[in-house]
């Protein structure tokens, strides 16, 4: 695994969940996976241990030391690249999460080239080079134009985790890399032409994955492909879609650790319970009869705030106001999206705003709710649906990348559905989406059942992957 982070040690969103428990799954199905992490400034050393090996690449027409450190987390090495342009500072992308690093290139080609001399100096031949996301996209292309003999044998892939992040810098800029120049690592035409990482990885990798099969259909459109449709509808037979797993030594109710009662789809006194508490917690009434929604989440775009929010009346207004219901919002982003919902909040005492983020309460609201809601624009994957499923509290989705592939409507399976799905993404079909679920809650615990019985742990993930590393991804066809 080749990546920019990876829990447990650096973390800006999904993308490390999935390496670092990917990583763990396939080491406990007998399979020797190792992570390559830039070693940050942010990043505690004290338990690393010195590899001794090193080596020089190519930057900016300088020939760079980069060393190697290693530590072993449940049974997965993790290897770092340790070089000034990453452990001299603190941030892992930019400064803040809208300032990118202006040697970006640098630093991620420097990682990309240690990604390929590490194997090399540990004399482990490796099945798979599994990249991830547009950081890792010049070592698909470095292993197809480089023609290492070390590396024939070995299958190139990466993960597309969110395709609006290409990883785009100027076409001049490409000489920094001190690598040869191919018409696939630049995007768009002539002098508009930009250098792309994302789409050097896709354009040259064995086998292209993303975290959902709808979404992998969906970025073959001109509507979700970020001007990379047309390159991934080429690739198409090499273009799985793979749906995130979820960590249960964390999001389990029958033994969460931030909870203070457990539950399961056999005993469900305790999320009753739970829900008392969290109704004191929020200065609710407590009371049973009453349908608890929330909503946990970046408070953007994405996640269907505009339609939630716009017109006056909003949909957020009009469902507080006209159902009898408990709405609880927990998240950050847009300050003049949070101002307007802290002052409906500040109108309707059956609705609780709160603008911060707590692991503990995300908890306890997740576990305590009747149902979630999550009406989001676009979601490669999504995992706040997954973590909703396994503590019986049903999704309110739009049909869109794994939300599609991860809820089913009870309206159409009655007896085996786990939620309640969308199509149009406005106000009206959000509210009248939330009315509906509302309607189910006297037979509530039919969908309860089925989704806590359904199965989202990394393991069964796994298996879909390693089913496609043994497939040799397209590399009878590339």
């Amino acid at each position: 695994m080749v990546s920019g982070e990876a829990v447990p040690f650096c973390k800006t969103g999904g993308l490390a969940d999935v390496v670092g428990a990917l990583s763990q799954a396939l080491a406990g199905m007998g399979h020797d996976a190792r992570v390559l992490l830039p070693l940050y400034g942010s990043i505690d050393q004290s338990r690393m241990e010195a590899t001794g090996l090193t080596t020089t690449v190519s930057v900016n027409g300088k020939e760079e030391l980069v060393t190697f450190l290693k530590q072993e987390v449940e049974r997965v090495p993790y290897y770092f690249v340790s070089h000034p342009l990453f452990t001299g500072r603190k941030g892992i992308y930019g400064r803040t999460s809208v300032e990118p690093y202006d040697d970006n290139i640098e630093r991620y080609t420097l990682l990309d080239k240690a990604a390929l001399a590490l194997p090399k100096l540990l004399g482990w031949k490796v099945d798979v080079v599994h990249c991830h996301d547009w950081t890792t996209g010049l070592v698909p292309y470095m292993m197809k134009k480089l023609a290492d003999p070390f590396y024939k044998d070995t299958m190139s892939m990466i993960t597309i985790h969110n395709l609006a992040y290409q990883g785009d810098f100027s076409r001049m800029d490409f000489l920094k890399c001190d690598l040869p120049a191919e018409p696939m690592l630049f995007k768009g035409h002539a002098s508009g032409a930009r250098t792309n990482f994302l789409m050097a990885g896709i354009a040259y990798s064995d086998g292209v994955t993303t975290v959902s099969p709808t979404y992998a259909q969906e970025i073959m459109s001109e509507e979700y492909g970020c001007g990379l449709d047309w390159l991934l509808r080429e690739k198409k037979a090499h273009v799985s879609g793979i749906i995130n797993g979820i960590d249960y030594r964390e999001w389990d109710p029958a033994q969460d650790k931030l909870l203070p009662v457990h539950y399961s789809a056999d005993r469900m006194e305790g999320k009753a319970e739970l829900k008392r508490m969290v109704q004191r917690e929020f200065g609710f009434a407590e009371d049973d009869s009453i349908p608890m929604v929330s909503m946990i989440s970046r408070i953007a775009e994405q996640k269907g705030f505009k339609q939630l929010l716009e017109g006056c009346p909003c949909a957020l207004e009009r469902i507080v106001r006209d159902n009898k219901v408990q709405m609880i919002v927990i998240g950050t982003g847009e300050h003049a999206w949070e101002e307007q919902m802290r002052e409906i909040g500040s109108r309707y005492p059956n609705l609780s705003v709160n603008i911060l983020f707590d692991n503990r309460k995300a908890h306890m609201v997740e576990a305590a709710s009747d149902y979630f809601l999550m009406p989001s624009r676009f979601e490669p994957c999504g995992l706040n649906q997954l973590y909703s499923l396994r503590y019986g509290t049903l999704p309110i989705v739009r049909r869109t990348g794994g939300l599609a592939d991860s809820v089913s409507d009870l309206d159409q399976h009655p007896d085996t559905g786990t939620g309640f799905v969308f199509d149009t993404l406005s106000g009206s079909e959000i509210e009248q989406a939330v009315r509906r679920a509302l309607s189910w809650w006297p037979a509530l615990q039919v969908g309860r059942k089925n989704a806590m019985k359904g199965d989202y742990s990394w393991e069964k993930s796994a298996e879909a992957y390693v089913r496609l590393y043994a497939r040799g991804g397209s590399r009878n066809g590339k």
